[in-house]
């Protein structure tokens, strides 16, 4: 997985937190008076799979459109520290970057906990002189890239355009892609793999889902309606299902059942680690079944978070070392 050259395109969201510490109650109105204590900006969305990427080893060109703000300098300066190819992402100063601020209140004796969340994006289409700039940039990297990740949180930067480019390209050249997308996977047809949660794929075929087998045949049902590969279905602690072409269906078991401390991105985690099994070769079984436990490392961690090729490496080895021990049991 190392070193593959992977290109991710979507909505590059800022995560920001604002950390205050509790001073008094305002005389203005019955609120908090906070003294801010600290400011720190996480990528977000398709940023956070680009930077999961590049922790993992891959190396990743990122496309996306962001404001010129301070938010957009943060976001790039997070990903060209991991080592992102960041030429591709574009700033127009007519629009904010995608924002999402989160304010933190606590005190010496108080545990702190988010008061308020503050999203801040454009409701506007992308204009077109910046769609044929990023068409362009796409064009001109594509014949090194080995693998396509799409991540739409719904803001408009997967333009019907680019996505064409991108999937009609991948199939033509053989090469893996995988979308996840929030709220039109639909509009992705001949796209390589989906990546959906259980809610996500309720939504997508219209009805609830109550079982694994249910989960299955939706899966298979969305699989046929796009003409995709496979789909893999993220199922929190029940772990994951993927159905694919020729009629396999695997049923993941979570890695690890220890303490979750936060779900925060492990879906960028997810779609990172499977898109660079695949451009390594791996077969879609175990690039999932490697994608589920890098998603068990993220969630035991705060926040969105990144997955380093070192801590997989370790948690995977960890896992074999188990299942030899448990294998030498039952033949003892």
């Amino acid at each position: 997985m190392q070193g593959r050259k992977i290109l991710v395109i979507g909505d590059m969201v800022a995560d920001i937190y604002l950390d205050g510490r509790i001073s008094r109650i305002s005389r203005e109105a019955p609120v908090l008076v906070l003294e801010q204590a600290g400011e720190k900006i996480v990528a977000g969305g398709a940023a956070n799979v680009v930077n999961n990427i590049a922790t993992l080893g891959g190396e990743v060109f990122a496309v996306g459109l962001l404001g010129d703000d301070s938010s957009a300098r943060g976001l790039k300066k997070i990903l060209a520290a991991n080592g992102a190819h960041i030429e591709g992402m574009l700033e127009d100063a007519s629009r904010p970057t995608i924002s999402k601020t989160r304010i933190i209140a606590g005190g010496r004796a108080t545990v702190s906990q988010q008061i308020v969340r503050i999203d801040k994006e454009s409701k506007e289409p992308m204009g077109l002189s910046f769609e044929t700039a990023l068409h362009d940039y796409i064009r001109s990297v594509l014949p090194q890239i080995e693998g396509v990740v799409i991540s739409d949180y719904g803001s408009g930067t997967v333009t019907e355009g680019l996505q064409d480019l991108l999937i009609s390209y991948c199939r033509e050249h053989d090469l893996p892609s995988i979308v996840d997308s929030r709220y039109d996977v639909g509009r992705f047809h001949g796209i390589g793999y989906v990546k959906q949660n259980d809610a996500e794929l309720a939504s997508a075929v219209g009805r609830r889902l109550h079982s694994t087998e249910e989960i299955c045949e939706a899966g298979e049902e969305l699989r046929e309606k796009l003409d995709a590969d496979g789909v893999l279905v993220t199922r929190g602690e029940l772990g994951m299902v993927l159905v694919e072409r020729n009629g396999s269906i695997h049923n993941i078991p979570v890695s690890d059942k220890s303490e979750v401390f936060d779900v925060s991105g492990a879906g960028d985690t997810c779609v990172a680690t499977v898109i660079l099994a695949l451009a390594a070769g791996v077969r879609p079984d175990m690039a999932a079944r490697l994608s589920n436990i890098a998603s068990g490392i993220a969630v035991r961690k705060l926040g969105t978070s990144t997955v380093s090729a070192a801590e997989l490496k370790k948690t995977v080895e960890i896992l074999q070392g188990k299942e030899r021990e448990e294998h030498a049991g039952c033949t003892k």
